[in-house]
């Protein structure tokens, strides 16, 4: 399934190591995954940090996305064959769907340290890869699920068999509404405009809501920081979260089904 990042030759795996017919080497980590990302950066440079990473880690861990974890598992309940997990964070929904024996689950992200944390969660093959050039064979998964991350049609549809699938999932309209209406003092909905693309075909679309009370400022912050709102939103909107202990709010995702042709 996986392919060597210098010559794109097919990776096997040895004692604690994957090796091409070129002698190109990969070491497994003692965590059990695999860095194939080529950079001249450190890895522990690229992508969410350490703090980062925990933090998401902890949040998704106390289950306030579990609706959106149980629905994906759900499309899978029945399901057999090679799944792709594209830039699958630290694990989260990743090893769920591990938890389906019928189903054989890869996950990567170009953040060294997301994987590290999603190799400790198990129940998938994890490696560090960029998701413009992904290390794997040739039409070699029955599915990919791709959640909350830039949409790269040309690999996605290259990586899926004929007939394959791709799961994509984007924020609802009104996802975190409620912490919405405390930032700002004019409120938007999300367009809910789902990748377009001429290499897939949309097959459906259903919608995965809940209400959640996050219990914490450390919560609140958490999700916060888990959102593009984080990085557009100005010092003063910022600050009204600061006096918020606890927050009710709607979420809602989109899982949006794709087939290649």
């Amino acid at each position: 399934m996986l392919c060597c990042p210098i010559c794109g030759g097919a990776l096997a795996f040895e004692d604690k190591a994957t090796r091409c017919a070129k002698n190109h080497s990969f070491d497994i980590a003692r965590e059990g995954y695999i860095n194939l990302l080529r950079s001249a950066k450190s890895g522990d440079l690229i992508g969410d940090n350490k703090d980062s990473a925990r933090s998401r880690r902890d949040f998704l861990n106390k289950g306030y996305y579990a609706p959106l974890k149980d629905a994906l598992s759900a499309l899978f309940a029945d399901k057999r064959g090679t799944v792709l997990d594209i830039c699958c964070g630290e694990g989260y929904y990743t090893s769920a769907l591990g938890e389906n024996p019928e189903l054989c689950v890869y996950g990567f992200d170009i953040s060294k340290e997301m994987i590290r944390l999603a190799a400790k969660r198990g129940g998938a093959t994890y490696f560090v890869a960029n998701m413009a050039a992904i290390p794997v064979a040739d039409e070699s998964f029955d599915w990919a699920v791709h959640l909350f991350a830039p949409f790269h049609e040309r690999e996605f549809a290259r990586i899926l068999k004929p007939g394959g699938t791709l799961y994509s999932v984007i924020p609802g309209s009104r996802h975190l509404w409620g912490l919405k209406t405390k930032l700002y003092d004019t409120p938007y909905l999300n367009d809910e405009k789902l990748p377009v693309t001429d290499m897939l075909a949309l097959k459906s679309k259903q919608k995965v809501s809940a209400n959640i009370t996050l219990n914490t400022a450390q919560d609140i912050d958490s999700v916060f920081r888990m959102t593009p709102y984080y990085y557009h939103t100005s010092r003063n909107d910022k600050s009204k979260l600061e006096s918020i202990s606890a927050l009710e709010t709607e979420i809602e995702f989109v899982i949006a089904e794709y087939v290649k042709m």
